[in-house]
């Protein structure tokens, strides 16, 4: 594992070959990703749509939430992904008592023991590395959450008078448990809008359950090839933004996001009786991006409708905030993101 404090002890990696086209650069980051899941596979056991969305989210350079219940190894995932990636990586236990300088740093009284001159020094907190694990984010106060938003936004930190800026890249995972509650803060909408994803992290199948439990060594302990470096996952960042997409997409894509909002004028009626408010444009921002990433990591050099609809889930399900008639009901975000999906799908089949 990187240690951002010592440049030696980062495991140097190949850079990604010098390609002469685009097609090139996207069969080539295919053939990474391929490894990525190899390696991953030999500590993690399945959850490959969530391996793929965290994936995609990185690429982007965006950040992402874990949803689960505890137990199906959200944070050794995130570890061993920076662990492959040559990241830095350090987590942090958000619980009620966690103040914002636990997370950003602080400045410190220092005396010179010659001069006797004393001086502030600022000492970084754990927010300074590539890969943040912000562990149940959701029960620290909101103050303390909201100490991650400048660091999500415009990798940077501000304490006091001095500002500071962040390793790139950089990358926000939480995670969130859906099903205890107590003593939780619900997250700030500005905050739930500086996740690219918001990924469900579901129980294991049958066989890969099994195979969890034949497991006895310490993940710790098993051998892993890194497969990209820093440098590498810039460069594909750099890409992801120049890969093109045919009007009709961007406009499949603009429709889905304006058709969740109950105001809008031909938003469905199911819409208009389960949300009180739908997807920003941000929204839209990132479901292209993520598509343009996930065409990347399939091997293409332009987005389709179907990398629209494969992340049109995790880009809008935490944007969606339903009404009290929905949560009656039982009706998620989900399930009418899906429901969206299918009516623009119908229509442009009828096209």
């Amino acid at each position: 594992m990187a240690d951002p404090s010592n440049p030696e002890s980062k495991i140097e990696t190949p850079p990604l070959e010098v390609v002469t086209s685009d097609n090139e650069a996207a069969e080539l980051l295919r053939e990474s990703a391929t490894r990525l899941r190899s390696e991953l596979a030999k500590v993690v056991v399945g959850q490959h749509e969530v391996i793929e969305q965290m994936l995609i989210a990185m690429f982007c350079g965006g950040h992402s939430i874990l949803i689960g219940v505890p137990g199906l190894a959200k944070t050794l995932l995130v570890s061993t992904l920076a662990r492959l990636l040559n990241l830095s990586f350090r987590r942090i236990q958000f619980t009620p008592d966690l103040m914002p300088s636990d997370i950003t740093g602080t400045d410190i009284l220092q005396e010179d023991p010659d001069s006797g001159l004393r001086s502030f020094r600022f000492l970084e907190g754990p927010i300074f590395a590539n890969m943040l694990l912000a562990d149940e984010i959701n029960r620290t106060p909101p103050k303390t959450q909201a100490a991650l938003l400048e660091a999500m936004q415009e990798r940077k930190v501000t304490v006091g008078q001095q500002t500071t800026e962040l390793p790139s890249p950089f990358f926000v995972v939480a995670t969130q448990n859906p099903i205890e509650q107590e003593g939780t803060y619900n997250l700030p909408e500005a905050q739930l809008d500086r996740f690219i994803f918001s990924i469900r992290v579901g129980y294991p199948e049958e066989e890969e359950e099994l195979e969890i439990m034949k497991r006895t060594r310490a993940p710790d302990s098993i051998e892993l090839e890194p497969v990209l470096s820093e440098n590498d996952i810039i460069r594909i960042q750099e890409l992801v933004p120049t890969v093109p997409a045919a009007d009709h997409v961007y406009r499949f894509a603009l429709k889905l996001v304006r058709r969740s909002r109950p105001e809008e004028s031909d938003a469905p009626g199911y819409i208009r009786d389960s949300l009180s408010f739908g997807a920003g444009p941000r929204a839209a921002q990132y479901l292209m991006t993520a598509a343009k990433a996930r065409a990347l990591l399939r091997g293409r050099f332009h987005v389709n409708l179907a990398d629209i609809a494969r992340v049109a889930v995790p880009v809008l399900s935490h944007r969606l905030i339903t009404n009290f008639n929905a949560d009656a009901e039982g009706i998620t975000p989900q399930s009418l993101v899906n429901r969206l999906l299918e009516d623009l799908t119908r229509e442009n089949t009828k096209d």
